[in-house]
């Protein structure tokens, strides 16, 4: 604490010379009475409250002493010293991961915010930049000097639930840096202090992490499968607390009815896993627990059983093309010869195997045949409106010769009047010509072909698979306007060029056309599901002129407050004694 104008403690004399007025005022008056009667009873009452009776008489006194040596104190302008923003510009990079949503009370997001505001005030005029997080960190402001344009963005923020991945977010704000003295505030729940770039000395580094004492109980792992008859799942949960815990762990459909319900022992910082067996079958689960921490949002899990993509085998008779390309988009698919390829019944299995298609239950993807002769192929190419070109134009590709087509599989491209490219009812797909008779390999539409094949054989028909929060994906959708909708079948977005961008929050969603849609899931990615201790530290200096800035926070307003009501209470005072006396 200090005095920016001590010159005016000179002034303190003024309540010394009130205080020897009272002293040398007269202290009584002449007065006749005409009884003593009551006089032992007033001397009583003096004697048994002698400090009030004293209060009372000389009220006005400490009022007027105290008034007056609170206006010497605001003259003087007391202020208190407290460190402030330094350098010529300032850099807040918000961590927007869904770890910070935890918090006891009020969320780690939520105070960092209202710290942020407060630092605002702090700037006096320089620029400051917002930088938020994420797999695409975002400059939301550059060299903002306008304070409220500050405050709107800083209240706008909103947690994003995607992993923070702050070596990017650092690496932007270096990026304005330059040789410019800046202060840099991370706002996050935790980081380490070897993440940050020391090798400039013209930045000062301050942390605000979350609270040291928050608790966590998580669901790390939610699986299941089915066999088509009945559906088996298998729950993690992982207890970071140093306290044993006791949670009711349950599973419920889509609709919201529960399947299995089970009270579980969790013993400290230890997980437990659980496997559930005859379940329902259902095509969406979501596993919840009752835990009582400081982190809510990863106490629950959901999982299609759609989703369970499986293992792409390739006949070793088929085109080296074919095996390379399937190669190129999934780097566990394996090369089987051909008198083996059977016996991959689990497997999405790409042959020209004709018998297969009664063997193998499952969707498989035939190129060419070897029950039939082909023939001559005559006429352009055309398609009809399917996932499978939704990123694949089968333009000015050439075909010499072709098989015949199946009956009672739907043509959905053709060359001329003939089938070129079929789909069995069972979902197989068939493409009537070997590799070596086309040019399609030359074309880009022949990768993406078999990214949409394998797409639409290894996931479910009916859902889209599982994606991270704001993930942008492309899908194989059949052609037309796709939307996406929430559960409660709120708009949310709109799938532009094949391309989807999932929501920030997780939960179950809806990608539909007019007469078709498809599910899929947002989870939260598995770093979200642990919280780390909170960390606030600083490092680096910046000085100016050799001194560290500072603010200082004045008195003065409160003071004047104190003295208003003093002389309220002078007024008081005063007029119950009356002005007269």
């Amino acid at each position: 604490m200090g005095f920016s104008q001590i010159i005016f403690s000179w002034t303190a004399i003024i309540p010394v010379i009130v205080l020897l007025y009272y002293f040398f005022r007269k202290k009584y008056t002449d007065q006749t009475v005409s009884s003593t009667l009551f006089w032992s009873e007033i001397m009583q009452e003096t004697r048994v409250s002698p400090y009030l009776k004293h209060l009372q008489k000389n009220a006005l006194l400490y009022l007027q002493l105290l008034a007056l040596l609170l206006l010497v104190l605001a003259l003087m302008n007391p202020y208190v010293k407290k460190s402030t923003i330094v350098g010529a510009q300032t850099i807040f990079i918000v961590d927007t991961s869904a770890t910070m949503l935890a918090g006891k009370g009020q969320s780690t997001f939520d105070t960092q915010k209202k710290e942020m505001l407060s630092l605002v005030k702090e700037l006096d005029g320089r620029p400051m930049t917002l930088i938020t997080t994420g797999n695409t960190p975002k400059a939301l402001l550059q060299q903002e000097t306008n304070t409220k344009d500050i405050e709107k963005a800083i209240q706008e923020l909103q947690v994003t639930y995607e992993t923070a991945q702050m070596n990017k977010a650092l690496d932007v704000a270096q990026a304005f840096v330059s040789n410019t003295p800046t202060s840099i505030y991370v706002f996050t729940d935790s980081l380490d202090k070897k993440q940050l770039p020391m090798e400039k000395d013209t930045v000062k580094w301050i942390i605000k992490g979350a609270a040291k004492d928050l608790t966590n109980i998580a669901i790390t792992r939610f699986a299941a499968t089915t066999d088509g008859q009945s559906a088996v799942s298998l729950v993690q949960l992982q207890n970071d607390t140093d306290q044993e815990q006791h949670v009711t762990l349950s599973i419920e459909n889509v609709k919201g009815k529960e399947l299995v319900s089970e009270s579980i022992l969790l013993p400290p910082k230890e997980a437990v896993t659980k496997t559930f067996k005859d379940l329902p079958l259902e095509d969406t689960m979501t596993a919840s627990i009752d835990a009582k921490d400081d982190y809510a949002v990863d106490n629950s899990q959901t999982v299609l059983l759609q989703t369970a993509t499986s293992k792409v085998v390739v006949d070793q008779s088929m085109h080296q093309l074919i095996q390379k390309g399937f190669q190129t988009i999934n780097s566990s698919v394996k090369i089987v010869p051909s008198s083996q390829v059977a016996d991959n019944k689990d497997a999405t299995i790409v042959t020209n195997q004709t018998a297969l298609l009664e063997k193998i239950d499952k969707p498989i993807v035939l190129f060419g045949r070897d029950d039939v002769e082909k023939v001559e192929a005559t006429g352009e190419i055309g398609t009809t409106s399917h996932a499978l070109f939704a990123f694949s134009e089968l333009k000015d590709i050439y075909v010499s010769a072709i098989y015949p087509g199946f009956d009672g599989y739907k043509t959905i491209a053709s060359i001329g009047e003939q089938p070129f490219i079929q789909r069995s009812p069972e979902g197989d797909i068939v493409v009537l010509a070997d590799i070596a008779d086309t040019d399609w390999p030359l074309h880009p539409s022949f990768p993406l072909f078999l990214w949409s094949a394998e797409q639409q054989l290894s996931e479910s028909i009916g859902s889209l698979g599982i994606f991270t929060p704001n993930e942008q994906r492309a899908v194989a959708l059949a052609q037309g306007d796709w939307s996406v909708y929430s559960q409660d079948d709120e708009f949310l977005s709109s799938v532009t060029n094949g391309l989807l961008t999932a929501p920030m929050k997780p939960g179950i969603y809806t990608a539909r056309s007019n007469d078709e849609e498809k599910r899929f899931i947002v989870q939260l990615q598995a770093q979200e599901r642990v919280i780390e201790k909170g960390t606030s530290y600083t490092l680096g200096e910046l000085q100016d002129n050799g001194k560290k800035e500072i603010s200082k926070t004045s008195f003065i307003p409160w003071l004047i407050l104190i003295i208003l009501v003093l002389l309220v209470v002078e007024w008081e005072v005063q007029r119950r004694r009356g002005f007269t006396n």
